[in-house]
């Protein structure tokens, strides 16, 4: 059984979708149509237990994917999966072009500016693909970086270095978001 802190988040279980043990599923993936297709296999944890699933029937309703495992054939079996993660083997990932990275890969990657400053380290991303975010902790604490084109200048997952050219006042912006919300407790 893989390891689950090492797997990757592809997609949490939304609700239940319907009688017949359907779930609606909010995809953490840029590969909906390949990753939840019927036949295919993703891990959750249930009751503190990993659970490896497999997809019964998966039809789109959007951009979401509406699945059907096997084994939750009814609404009542389908709610014990509401929240759920489902996650898969890095392995398991579908291969990128040169170049490209999935966002997990930050994670943990040093950040400094393109004049060589350190910023910090890639605690997680937040948000998708579409308005990604890192969350650098560094010396002034935690930095929230736009993951943008126009920011984030040069990425190497492979050598573990993202170089950003920051806009001005983006640093003081976040301690002061820092100083709020330290004031609201």
């Amino acid at each position: 059984m893989p390891d689950w802190e090492a797997m990757v988040l592809v997609g949490r279980v939304a609700r239940t979708h319907g009688i017949r043990g359907h779930v609606l599923v909010n995809a953490e993936t840029d590969f909906v149509a390949e990753r939840f297709q019927a036949g295919a296999q993703v891990w959750t944890r249930v009751d503190g237990q990993e659970q490896l699933l497999r997809i019964a029937d998966a039809r789109l309703e959007g951009p979401r994917p509406i699945l059907a495992f096997d084994g939750y054939e009814s609404i009542e079996a389908a709610e014990r999966l509401a929240g759920a993660e489902l996650r898969v083997p890095e392995s398991d990932l579908l291969p990128l072009p040169e170049g490209s990275y999935y966002l997990h890969q930050l994670v943990g990657c040093r950040v400094e500016t393109t004049e060589g400053a350190e910023i910090g380290a890639v605690t997680r991303v937040d948000g998708g693909a579409g308005a990604a975010v890192l969350a650098v902790d560094g010396a002034r604490g935690e930095v929230l970086v736009p993951l943008v084109h126009e920011i984030c200048v040069g990425i190497d997952v492979g050598a573990g270095l993202i170089r950003v050219r920051l806009p001005e006042g983006l640093l003081e912006l976040n301690e002061t978001r820092r100083a709020k919300r330290g004031t609201e407790r």
